[in-house]
């Protein structure tokens, strides 16, 4: 007879479909280091153009138009048009809720 060494309390994270999805795809956009570096940006600079993150990132304005979609998609921030600009910070109530289920895991 095999004997089970994972305890009872395993398995308990209460998350499923949609959820589950929208907490995937907040993983897998914060496990790119340039968006990373973006988010730690937005932290301290929040209401920031599109210009403000092409001047901190050595890449082009193209591609942090790219990595500013995923993580707009995914929940971390939201912009602000502005005229022809768009503002970016940070979406908290989005940043509370990963938190709370991550919380949940560890």
């Amino acid at each position: 007879m095999v004997t089970s060494t994972i305890p009872e309390a395993c398995c308990t994270l209460d998350i499923a479909g949609e959820n589950q999805k929208k907490l995937i795809t907040m993983f897998k956009a914060l496990g790119n280091p340039t968006r990373f570096e973006i988010i730690k940006f937005l932290v301290t600079h929040p209401g920031c153009i599109t210009g403000d993150i092409v001047g901190f990132l050595p890449i082009a304005q193209a591609t942090v138009s790219q990595h500013l979609k995923v993580l707009r998609n995914a929940g971390f921030i939201e912009g602000t048009v502005t005229g022809a600009a768009t503002s970016y910070c940070l979406h908290e109530e989005n940043i509370d809720w990963f938190r709370s289920k991550v919380g949940d895991i560890f």
